[in-house]
Protein backbone atom coordinates (compact mmCIF):
# COMPACT_ATOMS: atom_id res chain seq x y z
CA UNK A 1 0.00 0.00 0.00
CA UNK A 2 2.83 2.40 0.81
CA UNK A 3 4.67 1.51 -2.40
CA UNK A 4 1.56 2.11 -4.52
CA UNK A 5 0.80 5.42 -2.80
CA UNK A 6 4.39 6.58 -3.17
CA UNK A 7 4.44 5.53 -6.84
CA UNK A 8 1.25 7.41 -7.60
CA UNK A 9 2.58 10.45 -5.75
CA UNK A 10 5.82 10.45 -7.74
CA UNK A 11 3.90 9.97 -11.00
CA UNK A 12 1.60 12.85 -10.11
CA UNK A 13 4.55 15.12 -9.35
CA UNK A 14 6.21 14.22 -12.65
CA UNK A 15 3.04 14.91 -14.64
CA UNK A 16 2.50 18.22 -12.86
CA UNK A 17 6.14 19.22 -13.46
CA UNK A 18 5.95 18.40 -17.17
CA UNK A 19 2.66 20.28 -17.52
CA UNK A 20 3.99 23.26 -15.59
CA UNK A 21 7.25 23.55 -17.50
CA UNK A 22 5.53 22.94 -20.83
CA UNK A 23 3.08 25.73 -20.15
CA UNK A 24 5.79 27.96 -18.67
CA UNK A 25 7.85 27.49 -21.83
CA UNK A 26 5.11 27.84 -24.47
CA UNK A 27 2.20 29.56 -22.68
CA UNK A 28 -1.09 29.47 -24.50
CA UNK A 29 0.69 28.32 -27.68
CA UNK A 30 1.39 24.93 -26.09
CA UNK A 31 0.18 22.07 -28.29
CA UNK A 32 -1.92 19.22 -26.89
CA UNK A 33 1.17 17.02 -26.96
CA UNK A 34 3.99 19.17 -25.57
CA UNK A 35 6.62 17.38 -27.66
CA UNK A 36 5.06 18.85 -30.81
CA UNK A 37 6.25 22.30 -29.71
CA UNK A 38 9.91 21.37 -30.04
CA UNK A 39 11.94 21.37 -33.22
CA UNK A 40 12.20 18.10 -35.14
CA UNK A 41 15.95 18.71 -35.44
CA UNK A 42 16.41 18.69 -31.64
CA UNK A 43 18.04 15.30 -30.97
CA UNK A 44 17.05 15.16 -27.29
CA UNK A 45 13.41 15.80 -28.17
CA UNK A 46 13.63 13.17 -30.93
CA UNK A 47 14.82 10.71 -28.30
CA UNK A 48 11.87 11.75 -26.12
CA UNK A 49 9.48 11.16 -29.02
CA UNK A 50 10.93 7.68 -29.49
CA UNK A 51 10.54 6.98 -25.76
CA UNK A 52 6.88 8.09 -25.86
CA UNK A 53 6.27 5.97 -28.97
CA UNK A 54 7.78 2.91 -27.27
CA UNK A 55 5.76 3.55 -24.14
CA UNK A 56 2.54 3.72 -26.15
CA UNK A 57 3.52 0.74 -28.28
CA UNK A 58 4.04 -1.53 -25.28
CA UNK A 59 1.26 -0.23 -22.99
CA UNK A 60 -1.53 0.05 -25.57
CA UNK A 61 -2.16 -3.71 -25.82
CA UNK A 62 -2.67 -3.94 -22.06
CA UNK A 63 -5.25 -1.16 -22.04
CA UNK A 64 -6.87 -2.44 -25.24
CA UNK A 65 -7.48 -5.93 -23.88
CA UNK A 66 -9.20 -4.35 -20.87
CA UNK A 67 -11.44 -2.27 -23.14
CA UNK A 68 -12.25 -5.25 -25.37
CA UNK A 69 -13.08 -7.50 -22.41
CA UNK A 70 -15.09 -4.70 -20.79
CA UNK A 71 -17.18 -4.29 -23.93
CA UNK A 72 -17.77 -8.04 -24.07
CA UNK A 73 -18.81 -7.91 -20.40
CA UNK A 74 -21.19 -5.00 -21.12
CA UNK A 75 -22.94 -6.93 -23.88
CA UNK A 76 -22.94 -9.97 -21.55
CA UNK A 77 -20.91 -12.42 -23.60
CA UNK A 78 -20.03 -15.25 -21.19
CA UNK A 79 -16.40 -16.37 -20.89
CA UNK A 80 -17.28 -19.77 -22.32
CA UNK A 81 -18.48 -18.16 -25.59
CA UNK A 82 -15.37 -16.01 -26.08
CA UNK A 83 -13.66 -18.02 -28.79
CA UNK A 84 -10.49 -16.89 -30.54
CA UNK A 85 -12.57 -16.11 -33.62
CA UNK A 86 -14.91 -13.82 -31.67
CA UNK A 87 -12.01 -12.11 -29.90
CA UNK A 88 -10.28 -11.54 -33.25
CA UNK A 89 -13.42 -10.09 -34.85
CA UNK A 90 -14.06 -7.76 -31.91
CA UNK A 91 -10.38 -6.74 -31.91
CA UNK A 92 -10.42 -5.88 -35.63
CA UNK A 93 -13.68 -3.91 -35.32
CA UNK A 94 -12.45 -1.95 -32.29
CA UNK A 95 -9.01 -1.26 -33.75
CA UNK A 96 -10.58 -0.13 -37.03
CA UNK A 97 -12.94 2.21 -35.17
CA UNK A 98 -10.18 3.62 -32.97
CA UNK A 99 -7.83 4.05 -35.93
CA UNK A 100 -10.54 5.80 -37.96
CA UNK A 101 -11.22 8.18 -35.07
CA UNK A 102 -7.50 8.84 -34.67
CA UNK A 103 -7.26 9.64 -38.38
CA UNK A 104 -10.13 12.15 -38.16
CA UNK A 105 -9.27 13.76 -34.81
CA UNK A 106 -6.13 15.82 -35.26
CA UNK A 107 -6.22 17.74 -31.98
CA UNK A 108 -6.37 15.91 -28.65
CA UNK A 109 -7.75 18.97 -26.87
CA UNK A 110 -11.16 18.51 -28.49
CA UNK A 111 -11.29 14.83 -27.57
CA UNK A 112 -10.13 15.50 -24.00
CA UNK A 113 -12.65 18.34 -23.58
CA UNK A 114 -15.45 16.11 -24.89
CA UNK A 115 -14.32 13.25 -22.64
CA UNK A 116 -14.23 15.50 -19.58
CA UNK A 117 -17.61 17.04 -20.35
CA UNK A 118 -19.29 13.66 -20.76
CA UNK A 119 -17.53 10.99 -18.68
CA UNK A 120 -16.10 13.35 -16.08
CA UNK A 121 -19.52 14.85 -15.55
CA UNK A 122 -21.14 11.42 -15.34
CA UNK A 123 -18.67 10.23 -12.70
CA UNK A 124 -18.98 13.41 -10.62
CA UNK A 125 -22.73 14.10 -10.82
CA UNK A 126 -24.85 11.49 -12.55
CA UNK A 127 -23.55 8.15 -11.28
CA UNK A 128 -23.49 9.20 -7.60
CA UNK A 129 -27.06 10.54 -7.95
CA UNK A 130 -28.24 7.27 -9.48
CA UNK A 131 -26.41 5.16 -6.87
CA UNK A 132 -27.73 7.18 -3.91
CA UNK A 133 -31.33 7.17 -5.08
CA UNK A 134 -31.23 3.45 -5.96
CA UNK A 135 -29.62 2.52 -2.65
CA UNK A 136 -32.01 4.56 -0.53
CA UNK A 137 -35.11 3.34 -2.36
CA UNK A 138 -34.18 -0.35 -2.45
CA UNK A 139 -31.93 -1.01 0.54
CA UNK A 140 -32.80 1.74 3.02
CA UNK A 141 -36.50 2.59 2.58
CA UNK A 142 -36.97 2.88 6.36
CA UNK A 143 -34.46 5.75 6.65
CA UNK A 144 -36.77 8.77 6.38
CA UNK A 145 -33.92 11.30 6.70
CA UNK A 146 -32.30 9.82 3.59
CA UNK A 147 -35.64 9.76 1.77
CA UNK A 148 -35.89 13.51 2.41
CA UNK A 149 -32.51 14.06 0.70
CA UNK A 150 -33.55 12.40 -2.56
CA UNK A 151 -35.05 15.55 -4.18
CA UNK A 152 -31.89 17.53 -3.36
CA UNK A 153 -29.66 14.80 -4.73
CA UNK A 154 -31.76 14.60 -7.91
CA UNK A 155 -31.57 18.40 -8.24
CA UNK A 156 -27.78 18.17 -7.98
CA UNK A 157 -27.79 15.48 -10.66
CA UNK A 158 -29.97 17.63 -12.96
CA UNK A 159 -27.65 20.61 -12.48
CA UNK A 160 -24.71 18.35 -13.27
CA UNK A 161 -26.51 17.06 -16.38
CA UNK A 162 -27.11 20.64 -17.56
CA UNK A 163 -23.44 21.51 -16.99
CA UNK A 164 -22.46 18.37 -18.88
CA UNK A 165 -24.65 19.32 -21.84
CA UNK A 166 -23.21 22.85 -21.93
CA UNK A 167 -19.67 21.47 -21.59
CA UNK A 168 -20.25 18.95 -24.37
CA UNK A 169 -21.61 21.63 -26.71
CA UNK A 170 -18.64 23.88 -25.95
CA UNK A 171 -16.22 20.98 -26.48
CA UNK A 172 -17.73 20.18 -29.86
CA UNK A 173 -17.67 23.84 -30.91
CA UNK A 174 -13.98 23.93 -30.06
Amino acid sequence: QTVVGTSFGISLLLFVAVAFFGFATFGTNCAGLVLQNYSTSDSLMSLSRIAVALSILFSYPLAFVGVRDGILDLIQVPQSKRSNKLLNVVTVVLLSTITSLAYVLKDLRTLLAFNGATWGNAVIYLLPTYMFVSCVKTKLPERKELQAEIPWVIATGVIGLCMGIVGTILAIQG
